[in-house]
């Protein structure tokens, strides 16, 4: 039961960097980008190939990073310049990536066993801790910057940030960019962590993505950039222990998991609805108790 915990949060710290990724388009650009599935193949393909011809590991996921930056730069040319709807835009890029990520790996399966892997000398939750704090302290301080302000704005109000003369096709570029590196390089490091990569390995992590967001922001809130940083990757770990002890269901299989993940996100947008609803309903029952109130209070004094 430990071992299983202790590979599940692993697991989520490495799948944190692509929930982060999904955090940047679906909630700071306003983005719905479904490049994700495309392009964190990329990144398990780029990192097992070049590891394969000899490029050393952490290289090997520096590449996959740019790789799947390149990969968002074109979904957000399409958007931005081709005028192509973002969702469509998302559709033809992953779509389009699927024979790419098959031409980069020369077969549907590539296996790293034997080949020099990334976490052999240090175990991935000291890697998968290192990373994912330095990630979040960038994307901070990041955000806080000029360029990160108006990427922001330019989810929260596109028109106003472009009265005020800012390049809105250049925010969404860099922030479509930007998220798909960081699932490309999610990608790379869990091909390390399983020793392979296949070209389906993608499908579906717009959803695990989704799931991560959602559920750390139910539970640890949003109200500002670091909080919500801290909730995304929270959410993954939470998501990936969830997962795990799902599988331990004697009535479950794996094939399963894709409705539990449907459940699990179903159950993290209905709680804070009906906790929001209850919390209105009290406050109305308190202002209607404070008015008859008030109105006691008046008649009994005007009889005096």
């Amino acid at each position: 039961m430990m071992t299983s915990m202790i590979g599940a949060v692993e697991s989520g710290l490495l799948y944190a960097l692509m929930a982060l990724g999904v955090y940047i388009t679906f909630r700071i650009l306003d983005f719905p980008d479904l490049t994700v599935d495309g392009s964190f193949t990329t990144g398990a393909a780029i990192g097992t190939v070049m590891t394969i011809a000899g490029s050393p590991p952490w290289l090997a996921v520096v590449y996959a990073f740019i790789g799947g930056g390149l990969a968002g730069m074109c979904t957000g040319l399409l958007h931005t310049k081709g005028k192509i709807n973002g969702l469509l835009s998302g559709i033809i890029m992953m779509i389009a990536l699927y024979s790419i990520n098959l031409r980069i790996l020369g077969k549907p399966v590539v296996s790293l066993r034997g080949e020099a892997n990334l976490f052999e000398s240090v175990s991935v939750l000291v890697i998968g801790i290192g990373l994912v704090i330095a990630v979040m302290i960038a994307l901070v301080l990041f955000f806080k910057t000029d360029m990160g302000l108006s990427l922001r704005a330019t989810g929260d109000n596109n028109r106003m940030i472009r009265s005020f003369g800012a390049n809105t096709d250049t925010t969404t570029i860099l922030g479509v960019s930007l998220s798909n590196a960081l699932v490309a390089c999610s990608g790379a490091l869990i091909a390390f962590s399983q020793n392979s990569a296949n070209n389906t390995m993608g499908i579906g992590m717009i959803v695990v993505g989704l799931a991560s967001v959602i559920i750390g922001e139910a539970i640890f809130g949003s109200k500002s950039i670091l909080r919500a940083v801290i909730a995304v990757v929270l959410g993954a770990i939470i998501y990936r222990i969830i997962y795990a002890l799902a599988l331990r269901v004697p009535w479950l299989d794996a094939q399963d998991m894709k409705l539990i993940t449907a459940v699990i996100i179903i159950g993290a947008l209905v709680v804070p609805t009906i906790r929001r609803a209850v919390k209105q309903k009290s406050m109305a029952k308190k202002r209607t108790e404070d008015v008859l109130a008030s109105l006691t209070t008046g008649r009994n004094g005007g009889a005096r």
